[in-house]
């Protein structure tokens, strides 16, 4: 079964979302952080929204960039669809975490090293 969720608002709120892998790393994230969804077949860049002005974390996502301008289009022509939504990793994401595995890596001495390669 697909991970859906409905078209409910600007954002996507983590209390709506379905899916317990998705729901357990959206929850996880930090303000701020970006993660990248696929919703509806397009790719889009989402972030985590800031904690409210009490203190205590806003349970939601919003999207960014590009995304912004289509999930408020189809927040207005399509409130209440449901449609697929499951995380997707870019290239770039993963190369930028495989550089934190490998810090070990990146000493001066590394970089004296294998600078001219």
């Amino acid at each position: 079964m697909q991970p859906t969720i409905s078209i409910e608002d600007t954002t996507i709120w983590i209390s709506h979302v379905k899916d317990a892998k998705l729901k357990q790393r959206l929850d996880q994230m930090e303000e701020n952080d970006t993660i990248h969804l696929v919703a509806d077949g397009v790719v889009g860049r989402w972030v985590k929204m800031r904690r409210g002005r009490d203190g205590r974390p806003t349970r939601g996502i919003r999207p960014d960039g590009e995304m912004k301008s289509i999930w408020n289009e189809w927040f207005r022509q399509r409130k209440g669809d449901r449609i697929i939504v499951h995380e997707v990793r870019l290239a770039d994401d993963y190369l930028r975490e495989g550089s934190v595995l490998f810090s070990e890596w990146e000493s001066p001495e590394d970089e004296e090293a294998f600078r001219d390669l």
